[in-house]
């Protein structure tokens, strides 16, 4: 479900008092005395403007020369199509770009807003004054027609130094215009916004419902939760490009007008395939060819799944323009994904053979490719690696980490980093998460995090 800012977006400054000479009356329409048998409502007069000044204790030639009257809206008008959002400087230049802002939020689900490249958590929050929205209203500078000559300025005339009280008629005359103005609205509260993190969870739970593991498959998938590239971008939280960025980690490709990811097996399977091209073709590792790849594997994949994993996996070659070398990280790291099966443990030395092993000649395996996929726990007698995919765990920060100290007692801050950044936000660090969360201590000059329960 996704919704747009379609009637007006207000800016709340953080400065919201302006310090100006100048008289502003409010008028609340339903307290006036009105005559029944008038047609107009009643309207302020001049004269009721040097009574207000006279009974406030105002030297009038120490204010403009205009008189801004503010009529309050009747109580059976309520314009609840007006909100009022606080903006920073991003959201801000994308409005005046002409872009767009868009809500986005399920039933259950807290509303977020985003710009091209940028989410936003979204809040109610009070104000302690009411702001009022006054269309066309006039401020300091722009309410004097002519300069007056004020005690603040240091060239008054000594009588303006006599009290209002002793101050004659003729005396106080100023030349004085009066305008009406409505107030549109009266806001108590404003929806503020803070960065955060893309919500990346629902777009793999949607993709994981139609897993696609070859045509001939395809039968016992359900048409009807199939997405198109729009409809996931109109439900996942997150701006387009955060939302693209989530498409190439989840390795997801577009074929037949709808947003897939591989059933692992399957995709493990095409691209073993299409990296044994290497050596049959005796390729160098930057010269690899795309459209043999695709005609090579043509009748054992569609050429549509084909031609998206390998634009996935691989990079233009710097060497040989037109060319092509696969990305040494998502080689290595689709590999382990086929070793460390869950439940499984592999001794160090052993999984790192086994990993070497598997991988094309020319490319090497290293311990930073495991980021959030498997960790190395060397709490027992011998130092092993197990599987922890980080999609798989909960959701919730608490349950994350409660889950997380029960697989291993001790972390250290590069080991818990992949499992807590997708809590973080721009103000909110994952060494803050875990001050918080964990409990650290020191052994052997290393700092590690512990339950802290």
């Amino acid at each position: 479900m996704q919704g747009y800012i379609s009637v007006v977006t207000l800016l709340l400054s953080r400065q919201l008092f302006l310090f100006t000479f100048f008289v502003i009356l409010f008028v609340d329409m339903e307290s006036m005395e009105v005559d029944e048998n008038e047609p107009q409502l009643y309207v302020r007069t001049p004269a009721d403007v040097k009574t207000i000044v006279k009974h406030a204790k105002l030297d009038e030639r120490q204010l403009t020369q205009l008189t801004q009257a503010l009529y309050y809206p009747p109580a059976h008008i309520v314009p609840d199509n007006l909100r009022l959002l606080e903006l920073d400087s991003h959201m801000l230049e994308h409005i005046r770009e002409g872009q767009t802002l868009h809500f986005k939020g399920g039933l259950n689900e807290k509303i977020v807003l985003c710009t091209d490249e940028r989410t936003y958590d979204v809040k109610g929050a009070e104000i302690s004054n009411s702001l009022l929205l006054v269309p066309d209203l006039k401020f300091g500078a722009a309410t004097s027609t002519s300069p007056l000559k004020s005690p603040r300025t240091g060239n008054a005339n000594a009588s303006l130094e006599r009290s209002l009280n002793d101050s004659t008629e003729d005396e106080l005359e100023v030349p004085r215009s009066l305008e009406q103005r409505s107030v549109l609205a009266v806001f108590h509260e404003y929806f503020e916004c803070r960065e955060i993190k893309p919500r990346f969870r629902k777009l793999s739970e949607l993709l994981q419902l139609t897993r696609y593991s070859g045509p001939e498959n395809e039968y016992c998938i359900e048409r009807k939760v199939l997405f198109s590239f729009q409809q996931l971008l109109d439900t996942v939280q997150c701006s387009r490009a955060q939302f693209e960025e989530g498409l190439r980690n989840l390795r997801a490709l577009e074929f037949d007008g709808h947003i897939r990811v591989m059933e692992y097996e399957y995709e493990y399977r095409i691209v073993s395939l299409m990296l044994g091209l290497i050596s049959e073709n005796s390729w160098a590792l930057d010269e690899v060819e795309r459209a043999e790849t695709i005609d090579a594997l043509a009748g054992i994949a569609p050429e549509a799944v084909v031609a998206g994993l390998f634009d996935i996996y691989t990079i233009p070659s710097e060497r040989c323009p037109g060319k092509f070398s696969y990305q040494e990280s998502l080689v290595a790291r689709i590999v382990a994904q086929n070793i460390l099966q869950p439940g499984l443990r592999f001794r160090n030395e052993e999984f790192m053979r086994s990993w070497q092993e598997a991988m094309p000649e020319g490319m090497s395996c290293e311990m930073k490719y495991l980021r959030g996929l498997g960790i190395c726990d060397a709490e027992g007698a011998q130092p092993c690696i197990r599987s922890l995919a980080e999609e798989r765990l909960p959701t919730n920060l608490n349950d994350r980490m409660r889950e997380m100290f029960k697989t291993k007692r001790k972390w250290t801050l590069e080991e818990m980093e992949p499992y807590i950044e997708c809590f973080t936000t721009p103000t909110l660090s994952v060494s803050t998460l875990l001050a918080k969360n964990a409990r650290s201590l020191t052994e052997a000059g290393v700092r590690y995090y512990v339950s802290k329960h």
